[in-house]
């Protein structure tokens, strides 16, 4: 009631009284009898009608004189069509998914205008056949008295019988990273996003299209956003990514629009949490720029093991992980290095990233080991060697070091090897590998080259 009694006061100060006091004004200046007047003026109801009426002739004179006088234009861009034709039947190439309309009319009616647009182009399609046709788009006009024009307005399409294959889906997890590097992800399968068939595994597709569209798909994946659960409260088992779309591409990797049913699946990731620990190898690279005298005595690692992580496959694959020391020029003295520990293939995650290793120098020696025999490899199947008078068969090796690690390597610690690949029957002359158990330590064999026969079996 107190609202109520608040708008009366305003609406009497504000629109009332000034009236009348404009049109009391008037009649003074024109000293005209305004007794009838004031009479009228007593009545608020009267002044009320009276100034309706007044602004309602304000509206319609602005309307029609001031902005009618003037024409805008306004672009309302990227208006969906829609297109009326049997989609399970036919196909439609050439018609664009959005045209832009150019509305044209006073600035109040297009204001209206915009704030009515929101029809949908339609086409009708339902009654052509195959083949290509020019097909005018239609738009339905939000105000009568505004003019609507559409680009493009006429478009050319080809309707093609619709043609259907079955493919095989591929997956592909993204955003690997996102996930905790302690997880692998063991496995992933597919699943209906139906709720009826929510339990029924999926690993086909249909592609629907013209045949020379379905002809271009090289692979259909599907597109497993692995960062969609890696952040929440996962644990090893299965986790449930929804809504994974499939994608159709070509055999350049280049995205194809074309059907695909279904279109989007669930992926269940099963997710395991495995460890294995190895010994860490110092491998030491060109040993022999250490100065003349000089040998490694001893290499010492602030770390001895390393715990890998990753997927069982990828544990059972390796036995150490290798961290290769590279020797500079002319090195004469002790020396720290700081390495990063690289991730072999299929490890994700590491105990430890980097080491330091310290390489101490001693005084250099050097022995001689005998009777260190020879071993054939990458011998063709086909082919055996054959001993002669002149075969040779055990060489002896000569070791560089300190005396502390060379005096406990014998003849069989090393290796010594000719690679035969690619030869044939005949006599060969081949050159003598050889390699030993402590990388502190140089193999040079006396014997550089043996000659060998090999014969057919």
């Amino acid at each position: 009631m107190r609202l109520i009694k608040r708008l009366y006061r305003l609406f009497d100060k504000k629109i009332i009284l000034p009236i009348t006091r404009f049109f009391v004004a008037i009649f003074n200046k024109l000293n005209i009898s305004n007794k009838p007047f004031e009479v009228l003026l007593k009545s608020k109801s009267s002044v009320i009608i009276i100034s309706l009426i007044l602004a309602l002739l304000t509206f319609y004179f602005v309307d029609r004189n001031g902005l009618s006088m003037e024409k805008s234009a306004e672009v309302i861009y990227n208006q969906k069509i829609v297109a009326n034709y049997n989609t399970e039947e036919y196909v439609i190439e050439g018609l664009p998914e959005t045209v832009d309309i150019t509305m044209i009319g006073s600035k109040a009616k297009l204001y209206l205008a915009k704030q009515l647009s929101n029809q949908n182009v339609t086409i009708d399609l339902s009654d052509l056949g195959i083949g290509t046709h020019q097909v005018h788009l239609k738009y339905k006009q939000s105000i009568s008295n505004v003019e609507y024009k559409l680009d493009p307005s006429v478009v050319s399409i080809t309707i093609s019988n619709k043609q259907s294959l079955t493919k095989d889906i591929s997956k592909e997890i993204m955003n690997l990273d996102d996930l905790d590097s302690k997880y692998a992800v063991n496995d992933a399968k597919l699943y209906s996003i139906n709720p009826d068939e929510e339990n029924e595994e999926v690993n086909t597709v249909i592609v629907k299209g013209t045949d020379e569209q379905i002809k271009k798909v090289a692979v259909v994946k599907a597109l497993i956003n692995i960062g969609e659960i890696a952040k929440s409260n996962i644990n090893t088992g299965n986790n449930t990514v929804k809504n994974v779309p499939l994608v159709a591409y070509d055999e350049n990797g280049s995205k194809i629009n074309i059907e695909l049913v279904p279109s989007k699946v669930n992926a269940v990731l099963n997710l395991e949490s495995n460890s294995k620990e190895v010994p860490l190898n110092v491998v030491i690279k060109d040993i022999n720029n250490i100065v003349f005298g000089k040998a490694i005595k001893n290499i010492k690692s602030s770390v001895d093991t390393v715990t890998i992580y990753g997927s069982s496959e990828a544990l059972d694959s390796i036995n150490k992980i290798n961290v290769e020391v590279s020797i500079p020029k002319d090195m004469k003295s002790n020396k720290t290095y700081t390495k990063t520990i690289v991730k072999p293939t299929g490890i994700r995650s590491l105990s430890t990233k980097t080491v330091k290793i310290d390489v101490e120098l001693g005084d250099q020696s050097t022995t001689e080991v005998n009777n260190v025999k020879i071993s054939y490899k990458n011998l063709g199947s086909d082919y055996v060697v054959q001993a002669t008078s002149d075969s040779t068969t055990e060489i002896p090796v000569i070791l560089t070091g300190v005396d502390s690690v060379i005096s406990k390597i014998v003849s069989s610690d090393i290796e010594a090897y000719v690679d035969l690949k690619g030869l044939t029957e005949g006599e060969h002359t081949v050159k003598v590998y050889t390699k030993g158990p402590d990388n502190r330590v140089t193999y040079q064999p006396k014997v550089t080259e043996i000659k060998l026969l090999i014969i057919k079996k």
